[in-house]
């Protein structure tokens, strides 16, 4: 376990800029991991790393999203670490913007609509956006560091081949005054389509540090090769996304080529002893009787003797699995090569209230780490009950019951294609006891063409749902919930997300590639959410598609929101202006008072003959 923190010294952050490669991912929806989730596990002496990172951006969405968030907690002293490219790459190396701005300028605004407005030229645009990163970090008196983007496992026999170094120059586009042409090429040697070579370009012309890791994983696949390279370092989606070992060995050489260069060179440890990720076993938050699951990794490198064992073994109440099927109080490791690197899981049951607290050890040898683990349960007494559902089968109408307002369904670069498909036999879940003529809402894509080159979220295409405390109430959520499956074809992928934050940070609930189609999934979460007054809970679901493809829809229904409601200090509350049975209240859509029923949409709210409160969504 590594020793972090220096008494004395102020708390100092690296804050990490990139895509689905470097980003977080809930370790209880996916196997996947970004190498961002490992960085911080290199610092000490009292330095931290936050992780900015989200899947689908490109540089553009660097500085325009990520760098906005991180900048408000970026201070003097801090590191920046920047990296981008994958999704530079789209429109085979167009600026996206540029293109549909093109297909407008000339009329044509199926096409301009049909545009991935991600992807950024190499030379112009690409490091454009970064500079305005890396001089905005300047500014704030921080150090920016650019990082090559990962390479794809894109081999040919024992080489990464061109396009997964970032480097187009084998087939690219070009946009010109009469429309992209396609399949242009240039010489080995010439560098006009070579992200990270422009990378480079701009760290030297800024004076700011470049580690080269696209070098550094071709060098990783390589010494590996193509089968070794995705059983062991890749998720099993692909030729992009890591699993643990791979994302805590893109991490590991990521650090240790900073403190080679002297960046951070005293506060980087790169261990060969064995360590423990993460340090404190925090389960978090969440309610009686509810299981909770950790991941952790152990990790290795050099260890002496070449081959031994490591054993683990918990306390009273809390089981162990490296596999999340077989629980059992004590495991055993084998490790060969003087190298380890095993993700376990460990298990617990929330039995009582307040903080259940308990301790994984960890044996190798005469060496021992003691993981502190806690969690805590939640108390949901009082508090008004809250639910809103979204049938989603004929219409975007919602049920709302409490006192809370709706954020209702909207769409950006989607629309609802029709709700009836008579050709669909949507097979449900056997414990539902829906049939095939249950129908559920299916949504399209703004110009029907799902494009070939996605491997992850497009952040300008998603479908929000949503729910916010009334003035002076705050919500306490406890339940999330939908079906969604494709249809069309079994190529249909999303991620489901939740933010009370506009969506600066999310937490994932669901993740899912190649769903069958017409074979609804039931997404069902826990969560322990607080959300305050002036706050709002959005529900978004960002799909795409494995491959290009026509026509194919995204199929949802049965969106539920579940909680209670009390006042701002947390204590119970009570309706005003319902008196008796049958008397109503009339909101708009945005939840403000009115004082009769107004032509158009919007909420009544009525007290039942049960002293419960009924409100819904009215059409006049």
């Amino acid at each position: 376990m590594l020793l972090t923190g220096t008494t004395g010294l102020p708390a100092q952050k690296v804050h990490t800029l990139g895509d689905s490669t470097m980003a977080p991912y809930d370790e209880n929806a996916t196997v996947t991991r970004g190498w961002g989730m490992y960085f911080g596990q290199f610092l000490t002496g009292g330095w931290t790393s936050i992780n900015y990172a989200k899947g689908g951006r490109d540089s553009y969405g660097g500085y325009e999203e990520l760098w906005q968030t991180a900048k408000k907690q970026v201070k003097a002293g801090d590191y920046v670490i920047i990296s981008f490219a994958h999704n530079d790459e789209k429109n085979g190396g167009m600026d996206g913007r540029q293109l549909r701005n093109y297909y407008l300028s000339i009329g044509d605004q199926a096409k301009a609509d049909a545009v991935d407005q991600r992807g950024s030229i190499p030379s112009t645009t690409y490091r454009q956006n970064l500079a305005k990163i890396v001089d905005e970090t300047i500014a704030l008196g921080a150090t920016p560091v650019l990082v090559g983007a990962v390479c794809r496992s894109y081999f040919t026999g024992n080489t990464i081949r061109r396009n997964g170094r970032h480097d187009l120059g084998d087939s690219f586009s070009v946009l010109t005054a009469n429309g992209p042409t396609t399949g242009n090429k240039v010489a080995a040697d010439d560098h006009t389509m070579d992200y990270t070579y422009h990378m480079k370009q701009l760290a030297a012309e800024k004076n700011v540090s470049f580690i080269d890791l696209t070098a550094a994983t071709a060098e990783l696949y390589e010494s590996y090769g193509p089968t070794k390279t995705a059983d062991l370092l890749f998720d099993g989606q692909g030729s992009t996304h890591f699993n643990t070992t791979g994302a805590l060995l893109v991490a590991r050489t990521c650090a240790k080529m900073m403190k080679e260069q002297g960046i951070l060179s005293d506060c980087i440890v790169v261990p060969t002893d064995i360590t423990v990720t993460p340090e404190q076993g925090d389960f978090g938050e969440a309610y009686r009787g509810q299981t909770l699951t950790r991941e952790f990794t152990l990790s290795g490198f050099g260890l002496q003797p070449e081959a031994g064992t490591v054993s683990i073994t918990a306390s009273e109440g809390i089981s162990l699995s490296t596999d999340k099927t077989t629980w059992q109080p004590s495991l055993s490791i084998s490790y060969n090569a003087s190298t380890l690197i095993q993700t376990f899981y460990a298990s617990l049951t929330l039995a009582g209230e307040g903080t259940t607290t308990g301790t994984i050890t960890i044996t190798s040898g005469d060496r021992t780490l003691d993981i502190p683990v806690t969690a805590t349960a939640v108390n949901m007494e009082g508090g008004t009950e809250v639910s809103v559902s979204w049938r989603l089968e004929k219409d975007d109408s919602y049920v709302l019951s409490g006192p809370a307002t709706v954020i209702p369904e909207s769409w950006t670069g989607m629309y609802v294609q029709r709700y009836a498909n008579p050709n669909a036999k949507t097979v449900w879940p056997e414990w539902t006891g829906y049939d095939a003529t249950r129908k559920m809402q299916r949504n399209l894509l703004t110009g029907d063409v799902w494009p070939a080159d996605e491997i992850d979220d497009n952040p300008t295409r998603y479908i929000e749902f949503g729910l916010q405390p009334n003035e002076g109430n705050m919500l306490k959520i406890d339940s999330i919930g939908l079906f969604i499956c494709g249809a069309g074809g079994n190529g249909m992928c999303a991620h489901v997300y939740y933010s009370t934050d506009n969506f600066e940070t999310r937490t994932t609930i669901f993740e899912q590639s190649k769903m069958t189609a017409n074979n609804p999934v039931a997404v069902q979460s826990q969560p322990v959410v607080n959300v305050a007054e002036g706050q709002r809970l959005l529900l978004r679901i960002y799909p795409w598609y494995n491959g290009s493809a026509n026509g194919k829809t995204l199929c949802i229904s049965d969106v539920t929101i579940h909680g209670k409601a009390f006042d701002s200090q947390g204590a119970a509350i009570r309706t005003v202006g319902l008196t008796e049975p049958g008397a109503a209240e009339y909101y708009d859509l945005q939840g403000r008072r009115l004082p009769q029923p107004a032509h158009g949409p919007g909420i009544v709210r009525c007290l039942m003959a049960d002293g419960s409160v009924k409100t819904c969504k009215h059409i006049n």
